[in-house]
């Protein structure tokens, strides 16, 4: 048995609305049949396409052959016929507009930040709350396969007592003057919500909390290392957001992380992103994919000699950490699980409350900055 879910989709016109949520997602789910509820049954998404463009809203219907697209949000958001609303709009617009979702009793997905400040985020989750909505916030990057093994690591006790974490994030987004930028303008403009620690604060957040612990304190730098870019047009203009933030989480338990983070760096690393854990035990290297692990008993002996050249291949030292499964793109295996959360109410750790509490650390790191100390992350009470 196979029953229908309507979803309207707002922001696909954007390239992760579309790419990763309604191509790789909602198009991906649909294509296999559904999604798969525990009693067996199947649930399908019929979506419904929302935009400012009626002319790129029809391109994509027509590419995918869908039905249902409007650019009256107010009028979607009214049809009963679809009681899911997910928003993929830039963070400035998201608020009002799942502020209306809920008062018209719809669920929620939403692409992170939820808000561009914690009391909005705040109040979205007292306003899903109070309306006995399901919401949910996208945390995709927990269902990498890297970082899939690196908790299961994390969980069978590989590590013993963790030490620390260390990050490294980034890459080089042209300026978009002798090559086009890989990233939209507005991300470098903080009056659109733009910014790197608005965006992957909201990231690190979640990927420690879920793998490691709790962040309770952060001391950040915030910084523009690259005041002028050229937008899409090719016209220059200046980057008021940050483009590098450099920081150290306190987490719960006395963890240390410390998470680079920027669009101005060139890469020297085998994925994009790359976290290392220490401990006692063993550590391990997680980045998007792979995952390598060093155990106590296999750990090289170093010695500091800077009077000879370095012969140990000290990569060769790492011993991969098998797949043991089949891994499915995050984003589509985290839509899977909001619907049979709002279907089946089955769980979804990643509500409204969970998104706060990435914005609370984006803001958090961003007072730092700004104050040049450590800030104490407070409680967040609903």
């Amino acid at each position: 048995m196979t029953q229908r879910l309507g979803v309207v989709m707002n922001g696909v016109t954007g390239r992760m609305g579309y790419r990763q949520h309604l191509l790789r997602s909602v198009l991906a789910i649909r294509e296999q049949g559904g999604v798969e509820l525990p009693d067996g049954s199947r649930v399908q998404l019929e979506p419904l396409l929302v935009g400012r463009s009626e002319e790129k809203l029809r391109d994509i219907a027509r590419r995918h052959d869908l039905e249902n697209f409007t650019t009256d949000v107010d009028g979607a958001l009214a049809d009963d016929d679809y009681p899911l609303y997910f928003d993929a709009q830039l963070t400035s617009a998201r608020e009002v507009s799942i502020l209306k979702a809920i008062a018209a009793g719809r669920h929620v997905y939403t692409e992170k930040p939820t808000a561009e400040t914690l009391q909005g985020a705040i109040a979205l989750a007292r306003a899903a709350t109070s309306a006995g909505v399901k919401n949910g916030v996208v945390h995709d990057k927990v269902f990498l396969p890297g970082l899939v093994k690196l908790r299961r690591l994390v969980e069978s006790g590989f590590f013993g007592e963790i030490l620390s974490v260390r990050g490294e994030f980034g890459y080089w987004v042209f300026e978009g003057d002798w090559q086009p930028a890989q990233r939209p303008s507005w991300n470098y403009r903080a009056e659109d919500g733009g910014g790197i620690v608005a965006d992957m604060f909201c990231h690190w957040n979640y990927v420690l909390e879920q793998t490691i612990a709790p962040v309770e304190a952060v001391t950040a730098r915030a910084v523009t290392h690259l005041p002028v870019r050229y937008d899409e047009k090719g016209e220059a203009y200046k980057a008021t957001a940050d483009d590098a933030a450099y920081a150290i989480f306190e987490l719960e338990g006395g963890v240390v992380a410390q998470l680079n983070s920027s669009w101005a760096v060139r890469v020297d690393r085998d994925e994009l992103v790359e976290f290392q854990v220490d401990g006692t035990l063993g550590s391990a290297v997680a980045g998007l994919f792979g995952c390598k692990v060093q155990p106590r008993s296999a750990t090289p002996k170093a010695v500091w000699n800077p009077d000879l050249p370095e012969t140990h291949r000290y990569r060769d030292d790492w011993l991969p950490v098998p797949d043991n499964t089949t891994f499915d793109n995050g984003f589509k295996t985290q839509w899977e699980q909001f619907v049979r959360h709002v279907v089946a109410d089955t769980p979804h750790p990643y509500d409204f409350l969970s998104g706060a509490r990435g914005v609370r650390l984006a803001e958090a790191g961003l007072k730092s900055s700004a104050e040049g100390r450590r800030v104490e992350l407070e409680e967040i009470v609903l």
